[in-house]
């Protein structure tokens, strides 16, 4: 058993001794990072969550408490009483906070012993991620998780606090609910009491914010834990959390300002600096330049229409194409032309990965132009095709034809794969913008029927409400996406406050008028008694902790995630449960 600190005060943190405690005496606790034998003197480095610190034992302190210090080994936990002392100059330790002092041990208890552990605590391991999070403990332990922790404490704290200044409630909504699933799948809770019936646990607060601006609220925010069934993703996790608002009597621009100043606020904890303006980009812009609602912004290579330049061309895949209700586009890989062959065949088995049937190219090389379709088109196709790519020489062209889905797909992501594979993003940059004027809905092939874009609760645009019937993919939905290089960062919409138009938008998702009496009926009864106009935004806390944190893994800022088999290596779950208690909810497992 380890000893006690029964009558021992921790007096500062490793990390908080400074030259201002210099000849003071000092209680720290926490764990040894390292222990080193020097000329008869150990010296300890000592680390808690603030950092480390040096410790110094002398046999002239007494034999006891040397020999005891000669035992210590890594992530022993201690309490050390000891002198702050000014290091000599040339042992100064400039790489870390407290390199400038260490401390005199005068006593030592070892509070515990350890185990020599699986994982290195340091910063730069080459350990599995199945192993960090089966020993998730210590993986947060380093110092670099340790301190994505603490951001994630400073942005929900200054989230808090940003949002409570500007009226806002904070609010807790149910986490158990009902299954009302339109899009990914609902994790479903058994019912022991009501058998045969489920609760289900919320992808998000939506219906519930909405009702408290019903209930006059006004202003509400929720630091929400969210869960969605769905197809992982190496970014997704099955439960995750939101930066979830709502606010009544408002447009979208006084959502953008709440917002910019918020994200102002977090962004700033990272040193990363905002516009003074966010640039906004239609929805149909972004995906006509970028072939994506989504677009990095941070480099060039746009996509192109080539459309009206080959319409007539005797070049049958692309005037046929266009013929046929399809498009033509091209981006401009600068400095490109001299790429290898299986390089360029790399790249349309990429392209072939979102659909498209091929990838065309013309490489413009010093000795001339190189491509397999060059004899195809006429000399005027191909000046035209350069003119409106801006190329010249040692630029390598890549075109496709197809739907204009599927272009923006497959051009879109190539844009994205090449600028990653050649370095043509630059570092530390980053570009924001909203994207507005969502379509309502997008048609599902597999449904056979429209599905909403963002959820069935958006407005319609005002003046396109009248397409509602006779043309549902026409619809412009009052949503907006804040993206930032590329990612997400959340999204919203100002919603619908009335009845008759949410149950017309109900009726173009092909909801009958029993399923939405089914799963919305007390939504809709709401509806009946004064709602004020209103709108939100959530932000994916997780996905801005991974930016603002600098990280690639959103398992690193979240202190227990999920693998990307929704699985957890540290508790072993998802697992079996007892016979008994499959009883009692009333179920049976089917092999």
């Amino acid at each position: 058993m380890g000893e006690t600190i029964k009558d021992l005060t921790r007096t500062h943190r490793c990390g908080e001794v400074s030259l201002a405690d210099a000849q003071n005496k000092v209680t720290i606790m926490g764990w040894v990072q390292k222990r080193r034998d020097h000329g008869g003197v150990i010296f300890t480095d000592i680390r808690d969550r603030s950092g480390i610190v040096q410790v110094v034992f002398n046999p002239e302190q007494g034999s006891k408490l040397f020999e005891k210090a000669d035992t210590l080994r890594s992530e022993y936990v201690v309490a050390i009483v000891g002198e702050v002392e000014a290091r000599p100059e040339g042992n100064i330790n400039p790489e870390i906070a407290t390199g400038e002092i260490e401390i005199k041990a005068e006593e030592l208890r070892i509070l515990d012993q350890a185990k020599t552990p699986p994982i290195q605590i340091e910063d730069d391991i080459d350990t599995g991620e199945d192993v960090r999070l089966k020993y998730r403990y210590l993986d947060l332990r380093r110092p670099k998780m340790t301190k994505l922790m603490q951001l994630r404490h400073q942005i929900t704290k200054t989230t808090r606090d940003y949002l409570s200044e500007k009226g806002f409630l904070e609010i807790e909504t149910p986490i158990l609910t009902k299954s009302t699933p339109e899009g990914a799948r609902d994790y479903l809770v058994p019912s022991r009491i009501n058998q045969g019936h489920f609760f289900a646990l919320p992808q998000s607060p939506q219906i519930f914010k909405q009702l408290l601006m019903v209930s006059g609220l006004d202003r509400y925010f929720q630091i929400a834990r969210c869960f969605r069934d769905e197809d992982l993703r190496a970014n997704r996790q099955p439960e995750f959390t939101q930066i979830d608002m709502e606010l009544s009597f408002v447009n979208k621009e006084d959502i953008f300002a709440i917002t910019e100043g918020l994200m102002q606020e977090i962004f700033a904890l990272a040193d990363i600096d905002l516009p003074e303006q966010i640039e906004w980009l239609s929805y149909q812009e972004a995906m006509a330049r970028f072939g994506s609602d989504k677009p990095d912004l941070r480099f060039g290579m746009e996509l192109k229409d080539l459309s009206a330049v080959v319409a007539e061309s005797d070049f049958n895949i692309f005037s046929g194409t266009v013929k046929n209700g399809g498009q033509v586009k091209g981006i401009n890989f600068k400095g490109g032309a001299d790429s290898a062959r299986s390089v360029i065949d790399g790249f349309e088995d990429y392209v072939k990965l979102f659909k498209a049937k091929g990838l065309a190219w013309i490489a413009l090389k010093e000795e001339g132009l190189k491509s397999p379709i060059a004899k195809f088109l006429s000399d005027s196709e191909l000046a035209a095709i350069q003119q409106e790519l801006d190329a010249e020489p040692g630029d390598l062209l890549l075109l496709v034809a197809d739907k204009p889905k599927v272009v923006a797909a497959a051009l879109g992501n190539l844009r994205l794969k090449i600028a990653h594979e050649n370095d043509l993003i630059p570092v530390e940059s980053y570009k924001f913008a909203w994207i507005v004027d969502f379509p309502l809905f997008e048609y599902n092939e597999d449904e056979d029927r429209f599905v909403a874009k963002h959820h069935p609760f958006t407005a319609p645009v005002e003046e396109d409400i009248e397409l509602l019937d006779s043309d549902p993919a026409a619809v412009r939905a009052d949503a907006y996406d804040l993206v930032l290089n590329g990612e997400e960062l959340g999204g919203g919409s100002i919603r619908i406050n009335n009845r008759a138009l949410q149950e017309k938008v109900f009726s173009a998702l092909a909801l009958t008028p029993e399923e939405q009496q089914d799963k919305f009926g007390f939504m809709l009864e709401a509806f009946e008694y004064g709602t004020p106009p209103h709108g939100g935004i959530a932000f994916g806390l997780d996905r801005l902790m991974m930016i603002t944190g600098r990280t690639d893994s959103i398992r690193d800022v979240i202190a227990f995630p999920k693998t990307q088999r929704a699985t957890s290596p540290l508790t072993d779950a998802p697992s079996q449960v007892a016979e008994k208690q499959l009883h009692e909810l009333g179920i049976s497992i089917r092999s």
